[in-house]
């Protein structure tokens, strides 16, 4: 079965997620048990047992997404499933690459978990947020953020057309939502999160995830991957490597990506990975294009026909 796979990133997680994969896969128990050896620490009892808190710390939580979204792409390939493009938000894109066939789980793993850790630890020292904006186009958005004097603010999560993230200093974030608001946005809500991610202020943390990334091999791919710095199909391998860097201090261009997508006529496209953000933000951007849900073992069973 052809099919594109479409993969979330931080803020999807949850506890317990991916527990009846292990629970009832023995290739995912092996794949778990894999990322704690390779990892030296009890990625799978952050994963199962939480608490929610200390899944969520960005170092913890980007590993646990990488881990459980490569134990659903593994069922879904030896089940016969053939990805025909992927795209990943955010820190999806380290998956989208796995079942692309660029990098290795083991290469892929190390590295997202050192891009948790740089950004977690610039994050401290160069405090930052996010906030994300309903209800006002992203052209609008930028030309009033361009207003903002007292610090660092840009469009950092193009999610849908009426949905960008922005981030940055602190200061300046807080006067972009209330000008804003004053523009005419529905809301201006700040995250939880503990950066300002995807904005100049993640530049120590690229360069950082530069040096991971030397030493790691990129494949050729078994099927283009829509990246978040270009929104194109890419399938240079040495490309793909250079954008993962420049995606810690870029937009997420999500809604062109899924305009590519939509373009690409693909069938059918699975979210792999807890929850339904993908299936939520693809329906807003390209409603045309049908989203299955690929979070548990039964719902993957379910969307390939299998009893």
């Amino acid at each position: 079965m052809k099919m594109t796979l479409l993969f979330p990133g931080q803020g999807s997680q949850s506890v317990g997620m991916g527990k009846d994969f292990y629970d009832q896969i023995p290739e995912a128990r092996a794949r778990f048990d894999e990322a704690d050896k390779i990892l030296g620490r009890d990625l799978k009892r952050i994963i199962f047992d939480g608490p929610i808190e200390e899944l969520t710390e960005t170092q913890n939580t980007q590993p646990a997404l990488f881990t459980v979204e490569a134990v659903i792409t593994d069922l879904l390939l030896a089940k016969g499933v053939v990805p025909e493009y992927t795209a990943g938000h955010s820190l999806g894109e380290y998956s989208a690459l796995y079942a692309a066939g660029v990098i290795s789980f083991e290469d892929g793993l190390k590295t997202v978990a050192a891009r948790g850790a740089a950004m977690a630890e610039t994050g401290r020292a160069s405090p930052g947020t996010m906030a994300a904006v309903m209800g006002m186009d992203k052209e609008k958005i930028i030309s009033v953020i361009s207003q903002i004097k007292s610090g660092i603010v840009v469009s950092a999560n193009e999610n849908s057309p009426d949905q960008t993230v922005i981030s940055g200093e602190v200061d300046a974030v807080n006067e972009a939502c209330a000008l804003l608001k004053e523009a005419g946005a529905k809301r201006a809500i700040l995250l939880p999160v503990s950066g300002a991610f995807h904005s100049p202020l993640m530049q120590p943390a690229a360069d950082k995830l530069a040096a991971a990334l030397e030493s790691v091999g990129f494949s050729a791919p078994r099927c283009p991957v829509i990246a978040n710095v270009t929104a194109k199909a890419e399938t240079d391998p040495a490309v793909m490597k250079g954008l993962l860097v420049k995606q810690l201090i870029s937009p997420v261009r999500w809604v062109d990506s899924m305009a590519v997508l939509k373009e690409c006529g693909s069938s059918v496209c699975a979210e792999v990975g807890p929850g339904a953000v993908i299936k939520g933000l693809v329906k807003k951007c390209a409603p045309e294009i049908n989203v299955v849900s690929c979070d548990s073992v039964n719902n993957v069973y379910s969307v390939l026909g299998i009893e």
